[in-house]
């Protein structure tokens, strides 16, 4: 493998390994979720995640590498300390808010991988694709959050403490 595959295969596995975190934290979500819309959101997502990370792996075995099969111990350790908070809080807002937080690190992983111009124009074009589908799930994620807050700031005005 040439020296630019090796760096192209090491921030695609990188990217990978994102995907899969978010693909795991969309799956615990769905688990914790009480509203059946979210849950099936959250279901929906965890599996467009998967399929991207299968896609990005296809990349790098493409260009001579080994892709990554497992997500990061940071997020694993970050998801465990969530499902406290999610335990101690248990409401949609909290599980969305942990998510769209999420998909705030796994976006910003994505944006810096376009900006390294060490990679090549093919890998960064694949990227650009993903970078995509990653940006709507965020996005869509942020607008469901801001709507579970409109609901409940609506609420506490109308039934005060």
């Amino acid at each position: 493998m040439s020296n630019a595959n090796r760096h192209d295969v090491h921030v695609l596995n990188g990217l990978i390994g994102a995907t899969l975190d978010s693909a795991d934290g969309y799956r615990e979500a769905a688990d914790g979720a009480a509203d059946p819309g979210h849950r099936d959101l959250f279901e929906r997502r965890a599996f467009e995640r998967r399929r991207l990370a299968e896609e990005l792996s296809f990349t790098v075995r493409n260009l001579g590498g080994e892709p990554h099969a497992d997500g990061s111990i940071l997020a694993k350790a970050q998801r465990a300390f969530t499902d406290v908070k999610h335990a101690l809080l248990r409401d949609e807002l909290t599980i969305v808010g942990a998510v769209e937080s999420a998909e705030d690190q796994v976006k910003a992983r994505f944006e810096k991988a376009l900006e390294d111009s060490d990679i090549s124009a093919t890998t960064r074009e694949t990227i650009r694709r993903a970078w995509t589908q990653v940006r709507d799930g965020h996005d869509q994620m942020r607008d469901l959050k801001h709507s579970l807050q409109g609901q409940r700031d609506a609420g506490s005005r109308l039934f005060p403490h």
